[in-house]
């Protein structure tokens, strides 16, 4: 369902709402500025469309020419912000976040550290050993609810990740962050230059049309690509982790919304968009269609998403497979 012209980010897919307007809600109030979105140009209608119809609008819309990663993706929000004392919050708009007060209450512990210059990233309670997911070793606690971060750990292998939760000291990185922009910036002076002359620049020749932003195509592609956590956060001195219990998910596959989806009796079933499901003596499954209507009788553990002219059926716990069938798919006519 997620596709290059409406990627994940502007689907509904856990509520009524998609999931960039549901990240965008969680940032509404007194304690936060408008949002500043980064995002692909082709996107840029549905984006204020999507933002307008729950009164979040963007104070600016940074269309980037080409993608370079997270790195010089923010390093752009930081500039746009006004690269000085601002505190940032950095959200990947296609997470979902239960517990929106637990996630306020871990950013206002977050905030003195922030004014003090550190670079602060929340880490996730884990539950699982997950190998799909960047890990954190929390470290010594430096005020109420914030601890030093020990080091970044990458994706690990099963065995790693098993002993890391046994251990009870590491979180999983959720990738949102909170920091001054100025502080950012600088960091990217110390470790990244070159990204942040190509991030600087691009800005300086972009073309403006109302919130919309257009960093010049030229500047910014002399940018190298690399994400925040290699670019600054594992490299950078003053880095602090707030672990916190949010009810958080990437929604990374069709299994995990399962997981967020189903009632007491194990149902998740569907109808979007005129989509109907009619389902008789089924267990377990994650029934989904946003158009034609899906009829299923007598089975259990099973993923059946319709959307257009395409149909997936595949056993619960293999979703993450969906990747060999887009594989596949691209070599027919």
């Amino acid at each position: 369902m997620s596709r290059p012209e409406c990627p994940k980010q502007m689907l509904a897919l856990t509520a009524e709402e998609t999931m960039l307007q549901l990240t965008a809600r969680r940032a509404t109030g007194e304690r936060f500025a408008a949002p500043i979105v980064v995002a692909n140009a082709r996107h840029a209608d549905m984006i204020d469309e999507q933002l307008n119809a729950v009164e979040a609008g963007a104070q600016a819309v940074i269309l980037e020419p080409m993608g370079r990663n997270t790195a010089p993706a923010i390093a752009l929000a930081a500039i746009a912000a006004g690269g000085g004392p601002t505190p940032l919050l950095i959200m990947p708009s296609d997470h979902v976040i239960a517990d929106v007060d637990a996630f306020h209450a871990a950013i206002h512990a977050a905030m003195p550290l922030v004014a003090e210059g550190w670079l602060v990233t929340f880490g996730i309670e884990p539950d699982a050993p997950e190998t799909g997911y960047g890990w954190i070793q929390v470290g010594e606690k430096i005020a109420e609810g914030v601890h030093r971060v020990v080091r970044f750990v990458e994706k690990p292998p099963l065995d790693k990740a098993e002993a890391m939760l046994a251990a009870g000291d590491h979180a999983w990185n959720g990738g949102i962050f909170l920091f001054r922009a100025d502080m950012y910036l600088g960091a990217l002076a110390s470790f990244a230059p070159d990204m942040l002359v190509a991030a600087q620049r691009s800005m300086d020749k972009a073309r403006h049309d109302g919130s919309r932003v257009y960093p010049d195509a030229d500047a910014f592609a002399a940018s190298p690509a690399d994400s925040i956590d290699y670019a600054v956060m594992e490299k950078a001195q003053r880095v602090a982790v707030v672990p916190v219990a949010m009810g958080w998910s990437d929604l990374g596959s069709w299994d995990a919304l399962y997981t967020l989806s189903a009632d007491a009796d194990g149902h998740a079933h569907a109808g979007h968009g005129g989509g109907e499901v009619v389902a008789i003596d089924t267990t377990n499954c994650l029934v989904r269609s946003d158009g034609v209507r899906i009829a299923i009788v007598g089975v259990e553990d099973l993923i059946v998403v319709a959307s257009g002219n395409d149909v997936l059926i595949l056993p619960r716990g293999r979703s993450q497979e969906v990747r060999k069938l887009i594989e596949a798919m691209k070599d027919k006519p």
